[in-house]
Order: C-alpha cells, then structure tokens, then sequence
C-alpha cells in the first residue's frame, strides 16, 4: 500500500486581507516526490481548493476541518513548509502526530515549539529536504517510522 503524503504549509499566514503567499513551493515539492519517490501518493490541499480565501463559512469550514480531519486519521507523512508562522499548518502537523505520522518541517523555525517538538526532521530550506530525498534519508525514515507502528 502506497504511504499517502500531505503537503501543509503557509497559505494567508498573518495577512488579514484575501490574499495568499506564493503557493509555488507545493507544485514543486509534488513534482519532485512524483519523480523521486514515485511509491508516494501525494496530496496537496490547495491544488483542489485554490480559491479558498473567497469560500463562504460553511464550505471554508468544511474545509478546514476535512483537511485536519484528513490529517488525523489519513496520512503517513506530512511535510510543513512554514518560512513563518502559519495556524493552519501547526493544526494540520498537530494532527498529523496525533495519529502517528511522520512530520517533516522544511523551516527557519527552529525555536518555534511546534516544529521544534512535532518535526521528526527539519530543514532549513528546499534544497536542504531535497537532498535529504535523494540521499534516501527521507525514504529511511519513513521505513523506520513504519516499523514502530
């Protein structure tokens, strides 16, 4: 059975206006994983709900909660890309630990307690997880973690 990956990271973050920081950072982490670790089924959020700062409560709701819901009872893996903070990212990794899964944070955030405390591995960067893809740390870990389930 395939490990199933949840893609969480920023999205308004502290914005009080509609508005989204660049959301190019989850095509090319499902790109890569695709191609890297193609044994990986990928699940990015926005891809399907990129309007979703115009939602309406109920359907932003409903969202929100199958989303963390997901998280909590779906997922083997969730990588965190939070350059800064994001409320719905330490949600989604809050759950996402709950349950058991691996949590990978690609942040600066060391200090921060909930990548600090949630994160089985942290990055600093892309290109740093990236690595850690191609070398098979992050395959390892996976297997690892799997075993003690």
């Amino acid at each position: 059975m395939a490990k199933r990956v949840f893609i969480a990271g920023i999205m308004q973050g502290s914005r009080t206006e509609k508005e989204l920081h660049s959301q190019d950072y989850r095509t090319e982490l499902t790109e890569f994983l695709r191609e890297t670790m193609p044994e990986l089924e990928v699940y990015d959020p926005f891809a399907k709900n990129q309007d979703s700062v115009n939602y309406g409560n109920e359907k932003g709701k409903d969202t929100f909660l199958r989303h963390n819901k997901m998280c909590g009872t779906e997922i083997d893996l969730l990588i965190a890309y939070v350059p800064e903070a994001s409320m719905g990212t330490a949600v989604e990794m809050w759950e996402a630990w709950k349950n058991g899964a691996v949590i990978i944070s690609i942040s600066g955030m060391t200090r921060n307690w909930v990548v600090r405390y949630l994160s089985h591995r942290i990055y600093p960067d892309l290109e740093s997880f990236k690595a850690a893809v191609k070398s098979g740390e992050i395959a390892a870990l996976l297997a690892e973690e799997g075993e003690r389930a």
